[in-house]
Protein backbone atom coordinates (compact mmCIF):
# COMPACT_ATOMS: atom_id res chain seq x y z
CA UNK A 1 0.00 0.00 0.00
CA UNK A 2 1.44 3.39 -0.74
CA UNK A 3 0.86 6.22 1.89
CA UNK A 4 -0.26 8.38 -0.72
CA UNK A 5 -4.07 9.78 -0.42
CA UNK A 6 -6.50 7.05 -0.63
CA UNK A 7 -9.72 7.83 -2.68
CA UNK A 8 -11.31 4.37 -2.37
CA UNK A 9 -11.45 1.06 -0.33
CA UNK A 10 -9.86 -1.56 -2.67
CA UNK A 11 -11.15 -4.49 -3.77
CA UNK A 12 -9.23 -8.69 -3.70
CA UNK A 13 -10.63 -11.01 -5.93
CA UNK A 14 -9.23 -13.57 -3.33
CA UNK A 15 -10.47 -14.17 0.73
CA UNK A 16 -8.10 -12.17 2.83
CA UNK A 17 -6.87 -14.97 4.46
CA UNK A 18 -5.58 -16.55 1.17
CA UNK A 19 -4.00 -13.06 0.04
CA UNK A 20 -1.76 -12.21 3.16
CA UNK A 21 0.28 -14.52 4.89
CA UNK A 22 -0.51 -13.19 8.57
CA UNK A 23 -3.49 -11.04 10.23
CA UNK A 24 -2.30 -9.30 12.73
CA UNK A 25 -5.55 -8.70 14.85
CA UNK A 26 -6.31 -6.26 17.32
CA UNK A 27 -8.35 -7.46 20.77
CA UNK A 28 -10.89 -4.89 22.68
CA UNK A 29 -13.70 -4.56 20.02
CA UNK A 30 -11.98 -7.07 17.25
CA UNK A 31 -11.90 -10.25 18.90
CA UNK A 32 -13.26 -10.01 22.11
CA UNK A 33 -15.58 -7.30 24.32
CA UNK A 34 -15.96 -7.05 27.57
CA UNK A 35 -13.71 -10.49 28.09
CA UNK A 36 -16.69 -12.18 25.54
CA UNK A 37 -16.16 -13.35 22.04
CA UNK A 38 -17.82 -11.14 19.70
CA UNK A 39 -19.99 -12.81 17.15
CA UNK A 40 -18.09 -14.85 14.42
CA UNK A 41 -14.82 -14.10 16.09
CA UNK A 42 -14.28 -17.81 16.94
CA UNK A 43 -15.54 -19.75 13.91
CA UNK A 44 -13.93 -17.36 11.34
CA UNK A 45 -10.03 -17.11 13.21
CA UNK A 46 -10.26 -20.99 13.02
CA UNK A 47 -10.98 -21.19 9.68
CA UNK A 48 -8.53 -18.71 8.40
CA UNK A 49 -6.12 -20.78 10.77
CA UNK A 50 -6.94 -23.72 8.97
CA UNK A 51 -6.42 -22.42 5.90
CA UNK A 52 -3.16 -21.69 6.12
CA UNK A 53 -3.01 -17.80 7.99
CA UNK A 54 -1.29 -17.25 10.74
CA UNK A 55 -3.07 -15.48 13.15
CA UNK A 56 -0.83 -12.77 15.43
CA UNK A 57 -2.67 -10.99 18.16
CA UNK A 58 -1.36 -7.39 18.82
CA UNK A 59 -2.46 -5.23 22.07
CA UNK A 60 -1.89 -2.17 23.18
CA UNK A 61 -3.35 -3.25 26.52
CA UNK A 62 0.10 -3.47 28.49
CA UNK A 63 -1.36 -5.07 31.77
CA UNK A 64 -1.88 -8.76 30.74
CA UNK A 65 1.04 -11.06 30.09
CA UNK A 66 1.11 -12.85 26.45
CA UNK A 67 0.64 -16.14 28.51
CA UNK A 68 -2.76 -14.73 30.34
CA UNK A 69 -4.01 -13.11 27.01
CA UNK A 70 -3.55 -16.70 25.03
CA UNK A 71 -5.05 -18.66 28.13
CA UNK A 72 -7.90 -16.48 27.84
CA UNK A 73 -8.85 -16.96 24.27
CA UNK A 74 -7.66 -20.24 24.61
CA UNK A 75 -11.09 -20.52 26.93
CA UNK A 76 -13.05 -18.48 24.57
CA UNK A 77 -11.88 -21.81 22.40
CA UNK A 78 -9.04 -19.79 20.12
CA UNK A 79 -5.99 -21.90 20.07
CA UNK A 80 -3.12 -19.64 20.98
CA UNK A 81 0.03 -19.76 22.68
CA UNK A 82 1.96 -16.69 24.27
CA UNK A 83 4.14 -16.55 21.54
CA UNK A 84 0.88 -15.40 19.06
CA UNK A 85 0.40 -12.29 21.44
CA UNK A 86 1.87 -9.17 20.81
CA UNK A 87 2.00 -6.34 23.36
CA UNK A 88 2.83 -2.72 23.68
CA UNK A 89 4.76 -3.93 26.69
CA UNK A 90 7.18 -5.91 24.76
CA UNK A 91 7.52 -3.29 22.08
CA UNK A 92 8.37 -0.35 24.87
CA UNK A 93 10.07 -2.55 27.07
CA UNK A 94 12.65 -3.08 23.58
CA UNK A 95 12.49 0.75 22.93
CA UNK A 96 13.95 1.27 26.48
CA UNK A 97 16.52 -1.79 26.24
CA UNK A 98 18.13 -0.05 22.85
CA UNK A 99 18.56 2.96 25.26
CA UNK A 100 19.95 2.18 28.18
CA UNK A 101 22.80 -0.23 29.52
CA UNK A 102 21.77 -4.15 29.66
CA UNK A 103 20.59 -4.65 33.71
CA UNK A 104 19.55 -0.96 33.93
CA UNK A 105 17.25 -0.41 36.52
CA UNK A 106 13.83 1.09 35.09
CA UNK A 107 10.99 2.75 37.26
CA UNK A 108 7.65 0.54 36.56
CA UNK A 109 4.39 2.66 36.71
CA UNK A 110 2.10 -0.28 35.41
CA UNK A 111 1.28 -4.25 36.05
CA UNK A 112 2.89 -7.43 35.71
CA UNK A 113 2.93 -7.52 31.74
CA UNK A 114 4.87 -4.65 32.01
CA UNK A 115 6.97 -5.84 34.39
CA UNK A 116 7.55 -9.41 32.64
CA UNK A 117 8.47 -7.25 29.68
CA UNK A 118 11.12 -5.57 31.00
CA UNK A 119 12.88 -9.10 32.67
CA UNK A 120 12.65 -10.42 29.50
CA UNK A 121 14.90 -7.75 27.94
CA UNK A 122 17.34 -7.83 31.26
CA UNK A 123 16.36 -4.84 32.72
CA UNK A 124 15.12 -4.91 36.16
CA UNK A 125 12.39 -3.23 37.64
CA UNK A 126 11.83 -0.64 40.44
CA UNK A 127 9.35 0.71 42.36
CA UNK A 128 11.26 4.15 43.30
CA UNK A 129 12.53 7.14 42.18
CA UNK A 130 15.48 6.97 44.74
CA UNK A 131 16.32 3.39 43.01
CA UNK A 132 18.39 5.22 40.90
CA UNK A 133 16.37 4.17 37.27
CA UNK A 134 17.78 4.76 34.13
CA UNK A 135 14.37 5.11 32.82
CA UNK A 136 10.72 5.37 33.86
CA UNK A 137 8.07 3.39 31.98
CA UNK A 138 4.82 3.98 32.51
CA UNK A 139 2.04 1.13 30.88
CA UNK A 140 -2.14 0.14 32.06
CA UNK A 141 -1.79 -0.80 35.54
CA UNK A 142 -5.66 -1.26 35.45
CA UNK A 143 -8.26 0.34 38.56
CA UNK A 144 -5.92 -0.38 41.37
CA UNK A 145 -3.23 1.58 40.15
CA UNK A 146 -2.37 4.00 43.06
CA UNK A 147 -2.19 7.78 42.29
CA UNK A 148 1.40 7.79 44.12
CA UNK A 149 2.78 5.64 41.44
CA UNK A 150 2.53 8.45 39.04
CA UNK A 151 4.04 11.14 41.60
CA UNK A 152 7.42 8.73 41.32
CA UNK A 153 7.09 8.72 38.09
CA UNK A 154 7.23 12.79 38.48
CA UNK A 155 9.98 12.83 40.81
CA UNK A 156 12.31 10.86 38.38
CA UNK A 157 11.47 12.36 35.71
CA UNK A 158 11.96 16.13 37.15
CA UNK A 159 15.15 14.83 38.10
CA UNK A 160 16.00 13.69 34.03
CA UNK A 161 15.28 10.43 33.98
CA UNK A 162 14.02 9.68 30.37
CA UNK A 163 10.62 8.34 30.69
CA UNK A 164 8.58 6.10 28.46
CA UNK A 165 5.15 4.91 27.72
CA UNK A 166 3.69 1.79 26.61
CA UNK A 167 0.68 3.86 24.69
CA UNK A 168 -1.18 6.94 24.76
CA UNK A 169 -4.86 5.16 24.25
CA UNK A 170 -6.97 7.57 26.39
CA UNK A 171 -9.65 4.89 26.97
CA UNK A 172 -10.06 1.23 27.44
CA UNK A 173 -13.59 -0.98 26.77
CA UNK A 174 -14.40 -2.64 29.62
CA UNK A 175 -17.45 -4.83 30.64
CA UNK A 176 -19.06 -1.90 32.30
CA UNK A 177 -18.59 0.86 29.14
CA UNK A 178 -15.15 3.07 28.43
CA UNK A 179 -12.58 3.68 31.23
CA UNK A 180 -9.59 5.69 31.30
CA UNK A 181 -6.47 3.87 29.14
CA UNK A 182 -2.97 4.45 29.66
CA UNK A 183 -3.13 7.66 27.91
CA UNK A 184 -5.10 9.27 30.60
CA UNK A 185 -2.59 8.47 33.10
CA UNK A 186 -0.01 10.02 30.58
CA UNK A 187 -1.50 12.70 30.77
CA UNK A 188 -1.38 13.18 34.38
CA UNK A 189 2.18 12.66 34.61
CA UNK A 190 2.69 14.99 31.69
CA UNK A 191 0.83 18.13 33.22
CA UNK A 192 3.00 17.62 36.27
CA UNK A 193 6.18 17.76 34.61
CA UNK A 194 5.92 19.16 31.42
CA UNK A 195 7.52 16.04 29.90
CA UNK A 196 6.95 14.28 26.97
CA UNK A 197 7.20 10.76 26.49
CA UNK A 198 8.75 8.18 23.67
CA UNK A 199 5.93 6.34 23.27
CA UNK A 200 6.13 2.79 21.45
CA UNK A 201 2.37 1.39 20.81
CA UNK A 202 -0.03 1.57 17.99
CA UNK A 203 0.15 3.62 15.90
CA UNK A 204 4.06 4.46 16.31
CA UNK A 205 6.61 2.48 14.07
CA UNK A 206 8.10 0.92 17.53
CA UNK A 207 4.81 -1.15 17.87
CA UNK A 208 4.79 -2.28 13.95
CA UNK A 209 8.19 -2.90 14.47
CA UNK A 210 8.29 -5.41 17.52
CA UNK A 211 5.12 -7.41 15.71
CA UNK A 212 7.30 -7.82 12.57
CA UNK A 213 10.05 -9.13 14.45
CA UNK A 214 8.01 -11.57 16.50
CA UNK A 215 5.95 -12.97 13.95
CA UNK A 216 7.88 -12.43 10.73
CA UNK A 217 5.28 -11.87 8.68
CA UNK A 218 6.10 -11.17 5.12
CA UNK A 219 2.70 -9.88 3.66
CA UNK A 220 0.52 -8.94 6.71
CA UNK A 221 -2.66 -7.43 7.21
CA UNK A 222 -3.92 -5.18 10.09
CA UNK A 223 -7.33 -6.24 11.61
CA UNK A 224 -8.42 -3.65 14.23
CA UNK A 225 -11.95 -1.66 14.72
CA UNK A 226 -10.25 1.82 15.70
CA UNK A 227 -8.92 4.32 12.96
CA UNK A 228 -6.43 6.60 15.11
CA UNK A 229 -4.69 2.97 16.07
CA UNK A 230 -5.10 0.09 14.31
CA UNK A 231 -5.28 2.15 10.71
CA UNK A 232 -2.85 4.33 11.36
CA UNK A 233 -0.78 1.91 12.75
CA UNK A 234 -0.80 -0.13 9.18
CA UNK A 235 -0.76 3.17 7.55
CA UNK A 236 2.57 4.06 9.09
CA UNK A 237 3.91 0.59 8.35
CA UNK A 238 2.95 0.88 5.08
CA UNK A 239 0.55 -2.40 5.32
CA UNK A 240 -2.82 -2.65 4.06
CA UNK A 241 -5.45 -3.31 6.89
CA UNK A 242 -9.02 -4.16 7.41
CA UNK A 243 -11.76 -2.01 9.31
CA UNK A 244 -13.81 -4.04 11.39
CA UNK A 245 -17.26 -2.80 12.44
CA UNK A 246 -17.87 -4.34 15.79
CA UNK A 247 -15.79 -2.23 18.49
CA UNK A 248 -15.09 1.52 18.23
CA UNK A 249 -15.92 3.27 14.88
CA UNK A 250 -19.05 3.63 13.15
CA UNK A 251 -20.07 4.59 9.49
CA UNK A 252 -19.65 8.55 10.59
CA UNK A 253 -16.60 8.25 11.30
CA UNK A 254 -15.22 6.49 8.77
CA UNK A 255 -16.65 8.55 5.95
CA UNK A 256 -14.91 11.37 7.68
CA UNK A 257 -11.57 9.70 7.34
CA UNK A 258 -8.44 11.37 6.82
CA UNK A 259 -5.76 9.86 4.48
CA UNK A 260 -3.71 8.31 7.67
CA UNK A 261 -7.08 6.62 9.12
CA UNK A 262 -8.69 5.14 5.82
CA UNK A 263 -8.25 1.28 5.80
CA UNK A 264 -7.68 -0.78 2.65
CA UNK A 265 -10.99 -2.87 3.60
CA UNK A 266 -14.29 -2.53 5.31
CA UNK A 267 -16.17 -5.48 6.77
CA UNK A 268 -18.90 -6.12 9.91
CA UNK A 269 -17.19 -8.70 11.24
CA UNK A 270 -14.21 -11.43 10.80
CA UNK A 271 -16.25 -13.26 8.63
CA UNK A 272 -14.47 -10.80 6.22
CA UNK A 273 -10.99 -12.53 6.85
CA UNK A 274 -12.90 -15.50 4.53
CA UNK A 275 -14.21 -13.77 1.76
CA UNK A 276 -13.29 -11.38 -1.38
CA UNK A 277 -13.92 -7.75 -1.28
CA UNK A 278 -16.02 -6.18 -3.77
CA UNK A 279 -13.96 -3.64 -6.42
CA UNK A 280 -15.21 -0.11 -6.29
CA UNK A 281 -15.62 1.44 -10.08
CA UNK A 282 -15.57 4.99 -11.11
CA UNK A 283 -19.25 5.62 -12.63
CA UNK A 284 -20.02 9.14 -14.16
CA UNK A 285 -18.66 11.14 -11.38
CA UNK A 286 -19.01 9.25 -8.92
CA UNK A 287 -18.41 5.36 -7.62
CA UNK A 288 -20.19 2.19 -7.80
CA UNK A 289 -19.91 -1.25 -5.24
CA UNK A 290 -22.01 -4.22 -5.75
CA UNK A 291 -25.43 -2.39 -6.27
CA UNK A 292 -25.30 0.62 -5.22
CA UNK A 293 -23.75 4.19 -6.56
CA UNK A 294 -22.52 6.97 -4.31
CA UNK A 295 -21.39 10.78 -5.56
CA UNK A 296 -20.50 13.66 -3.24
CA UNK A 297 -22.79 16.36 -3.78
CA UNK A 298 -22.82 20.42 -2.67
CA UNK A 299 -23.20 19.83 0.36
CA UNK A 300 -23.60 15.77 1.38
CA UNK A 301 -22.70 12.42 -0.13
CA UNK A 302 -25.47 10.87 -2.27
CA UNK A 303 -26.75 7.13 -2.39
CA UNK A 304 -28.59 5.27 -4.84
CA UNK A 305 -29.42 1.83 -5.75
CA UNK A 306 -30.03 -1.53 -3.35
CA UNK A 307 -28.00 -4.45 -2.32
CA UNK A 308 -25.80 -5.23 0.51
CA UNK A 309 -25.27 -2.66 3.19
CA UNK A 310 -21.49 -2.78 3.16
CA UNK A 311 -21.12 -2.15 -0.59
CA UNK A 312 -22.97 1.30 -0.17
CA UNK A 313 -20.61 1.92 2.57
CA UNK A 314 -17.73 1.09 0.83
CA UNK A 315 -18.98 2.84 -2.37
CA UNK A 316 -19.39 6.39 0.25
CA UNK A 317 -16.15 5.79 0.76
CA UNK A 318 -14.99 6.30 -2.20
CA UNK A 319 -17.25 9.65 -2.70
CA UNK A 320 -16.31 10.82 0.76
CA UNK A 321 -12.43 10.14 0.79
CA UNK A 322 -12.24 11.91 -3.07
CA UNK A 323 -14.34 14.75 -1.93
CA UNK A 324 -11.90 15.23 1.40
CA UNK A 325 -8.69 14.74 -0.55
CA UNK A 326 -5.83 15.22 1.99
CA UNK A 327 -8.43 16.04 4.48
CA UNK A 328 -11.16 14.51 6.63
CA UNK A 329 -14.53 14.85 4.55
CA UNK A 330 -16.95 17.69 5.82
CA UNK A 331 -20.12 16.23 3.40
CA UNK A 332 -23.35 14.85 5.37
CA UNK A 333 -23.99 11.56 5.22
CA UNK A 334 -26.36 11.27 7.55
CA UNK A 335 -29.17 10.21 5.57
CA UNK A 336 -26.97 7.74 3.10
CA UNK A 337 -25.55 6.26 6.14
CA UNK A 338 -29.24 5.84 7.68
CA UNK A 339 -30.68 4.49 4.21
CA UNK A 340 -27.71 1.43 4.98
CA UNK A 341 -29.11 0.97 8.86
CA UNK A 342 -25.74 2.49 9.65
Amino acid sequence: MSQGVRTRPEGSGQALSEAYDTALLDLDGVVYAGGDAIAHAVDSLATARAGGMHLAYVTNNALRTPDTVAAHLTELGIAAQAADVVTSAQAVARLIADSVPSGARVLLIGGEGLRVALRERGLVPVESADDDPAAVVQGYGGPELQWGRFAEACYAIRRGVPWFASNTDLTIPSARGIAPGNGAAVEVVRIATGAEPQVAGKPLPPMHRETILRTGAKHPLVVGDRLDTDIEGAFNGGVDSLLVLTGVTDGAQLLAAPPQHRPTFVDADLRGLLTGQPEITREGDGFRCGGWTATAGADRLELGGDGAALDGLRALCAAAWTAGGESACELDGGKALARLGL
